[in-house]
């Protein structure tokens, strides 16, 4: 697997709200909020943030309003050099401060998380801004929400898992 550089972002840079689409792709992205707000919306449930390995209740997240992650990967294109190769692809999502994530092509496209799985620009009807942690990348579909709750994300990289 393609590594890849979680450096951490001055503040400066952090508030400049733009992520990218990179990696084994078509056509790379990098989508500022307002890009973000111009695509079709969806809307997530409310949903009590808690810690991962504690349970502890962090706090009440309103409805994310955002663009659908599966959306965006589908306009960035993946490249399937080899037949099937796509079945072989995982979706690394970084934050700002080096905080990662990661979705498999079997999630987003072949089970209920990638219906559910956003960009988020707006909670409760009121933009968010980079100041308040956006974009932020929301997988609805996880038993605990917390560990791929990603604020600040700066990147999502598409790699080809290679074969054992």
């Amino acid at each position: 697997m393609d590594s890849m550089n979680l450096t951490v972002e001055p503040p400066e840079q952090a508030l400049a709200s733009v992520f990218a689409l990179t990696g084994h792709v078509l056509q790379p992205l990098s989508l500022t909020l307002e890009q973000l707000r111009s695509y079709d919306s969806m809307l997530a449930e409310p949903f009590d943030l808690r810690c991962f390995t504690t349970n502890r209740y962090i706090r009440r997240v309103g409805r994310y309003r955002g663009v659908s992650l599966t959306a965006l990967i589908k306009q960035a294109g993946l490249r399937n050099d080899s037949p099937g190769d796509f079945k072989r692809m995982v979706f690394v999502a970084a934050a700002q401060d080096g905080y990662a994530v990661t979705f498999s092509w079997h999630e987003l496209f072949n089970t209920p998380v990638g219906e559910s799985a956003l960009i988020a620009y707006e909670c409760d009807g009121e933009p968010l801004s980079a100041e308040d942690g956006a974009p932020i990348l929301f997988s609805g579909a996880d038993i605990m929400a917390a560990p791929r709750h990603v604020k600040r994300l700066k990147r999502i990289d598409v790699q080809l898992l290679r074969p054992l």
